[in-house]
């Protein structure tokens, strides 16, 4: 069932953060309807049944230039509680589906809406994709080593942690809230406003003279020797981060360097030079799985690096349920965990079916 059962949703059919949020929303139990125009496709170079952001919710096709479609889509939002659409500023009222026009149809609805800039602001009606935002935001400045270009950060940063997971906490947010005033708004999600809301610890550290703008000098950007991956014999990697003194203690301990004249202070910038070379030597030393062993069980937080074929099948992740197969597709399972409404095994891509069928059980 899930903890979203009873939760009723119109995805209008986009690209990244909003069908991200959209499959986070029905992992759990709400039920989701992608409005699809006829023809769409994505633009991603996988067969559509891969297209794992689109996983456990039915999909309608509608011809929104037609009338009959445009009322089917009515009816379909006046019998749900929210809705989502990640297009440019404008394009739903265009379509005749702005916030103004469906709060008639609805006045309890939750309008979500997923940008990349914002509904406003000078930059609010260009195109960009994820490293733009992530990049006006502070956060692309951030990462990555100092002589060189910042790393595009895969599509994590803005996409889906500053764009989809803020999407799915404002819906929230504003049905906890439409459940007491009996009145829906609108959640104005920008990718640009998330990821610079993800940087506010870095902000803080910079307010207080604890971050440098210079990447690779600070504590959570590889600039400490204990807080970085080394490679391995085997051409692997092991993520070295114990940052508090009972954990660095804990790895000098595991390696044999208890008393070590050149670890011996740990926040001494001066060091770190010295540190950094000859961790990297220790660790080229032996295999990956060697330091596995070593540092099993500890508190040392030294872990190695998993590709993601390896996550699937590791150890801690099997006993978590943190993957599953569906349709012979590997992916990640539902998260977080519920105690007591737990979520089902997420739903497949599924074919377009008849809207008829979901009118009639939306009573719409």
């Amino acid at each position: 069932m899930g903890v979203l059962s009873g939760l009723r949703v119109v995805e209008m059919a986009g690209l990244g953060p909003a069908p991200f949020c959209a499959m986070l929303l029905a992992d759990h139990g709400a039920e989701v309807v992608r409005v699809v125009r006829p023809g769409q496709s994505s633009p991603l170079p996988l067969p559509p049944q891969m297209d794992l952001l689109n996983r456990g919710r039915e999909t309608v096709v509608l011809d929104l230039k037609t009338e009959a479609d445009r009322e089917v889509l009515r009816r379909l939002i006046g019998g749900a509680d929210a809705l989502i659409e990640g297009f440019r500023p404008g394009v739903m009222e265009k379509l005749g589906f702005g916030p103004d026009a469906v709060a008639q149809l609805n006045p309890k609805l939750v309008y979500g809406r997923m940008t990349g800039w914002g509904q406003t602001g000078p930059m609010a009606m260009r195109a960009g994709h994820d490293m733009n935002y992530g990049a006006l935001s502070g956060a692309i400045a951030a990462i990555g080593e100092a002589d060189r270009p910042p790393p595009p950060p895969l599509n994590l940063v803005a996409d889906f942690g500053g764009g989809a997971m803020m999407l799915a906490f404002g819906l929230l947010a504003a049905l906890l809230e439409a459940q007491r005033s009996g009145r829906g708004q609108v959640v104005d999600a920008a990718m640009v406003d998330g990821s610079a809301l993800l940087m506010v610890m870095m902000q803080g550290m910079r307010a207080a003279g604890a971050w440098s703008l210079e990447r690779g000098r600070n504590l959570l950007d590889g600039g400490t020797p204990f807080y970085a991956c080394y490679a391995t014999a085997d051409g692997k990697f092991m993520a070295v981060c114990p940052i508090e003194p009972q954990f660095y203690a804990a790895m000098l301990e595991l390696l044999g360097l208890t008393g070590d004249a050149d670890f011996a202070r740990q926040h001494d910038e001066a060091t770190w030079p010295v540190m950094r070379a000859r961790l990297t030597g220790i660790f080229a030393g032996e295999t990956r799985a060697h330091w596995e062993a070593v540092f099993a069980g500890s508190d040392a937080c030294v872990t190695p690096v998993l590709d993601m074929d390896e996550a699937a099948v590791a150890e801690h992740n099997v006993a978590r349920g943190n993957f599953v197969t569906v349709d012979g597709v590997v992916q990640a399972a539902a998260a977080p965990k519920f105690s007591r409404t737990p979520a089902a095994v997420p739903g497949a891509v599924a074919e377009a079916v008849e809207v008829g069928a979901v009118l009639a059980r939306w009573g719409a």
